[in-house]
């Protein structure tokens, strides 16, 4: 049971360091830093989004945007929190 709480707290860290990269790329995009004329950044840009999506477009059903800010990375950031800290602190003991 351990090696899979292992695994499992692994891909959420990945996870939110996925999530981060696509805010800022987004906001790299959005600011027109970033050129996606170039083949190799509309390839990241594709995978973030394909990465991210899936999990923040219910969240953006629910949560509206702030004055145009969108606030679904954030709430989606604090539940992988939440899910890290229940699985550390509830099922770690158990695994034990």
């Amino acid at each position: 049971m351990l090696p899979i709480l292992n695994v499992v707290m692994l891909v959420l860290q990945l996870y939110t360091y996925v999530i981060i990269a696509s805010a800022i790329f987004s906001w790299l995009y959005a600011f027109n830093v970033v050129n996606m004329s170039n083949q190799f950044v509309a390839t990241i840009g594709q995978t973030l989004y394909a990465l991210t999506e899936p999990l923040l477009r219910p969240i953006r059903r629910v949560v509206p945007s702030v004055g145009g800010l969108d606030l679904s990375a954030i709430v989606l950031l604090l539940l992988i929190f939440l899910l890290q800290n229940v699985i550390s602190i509830y099922l770690y003991p158990i695994a034990f």
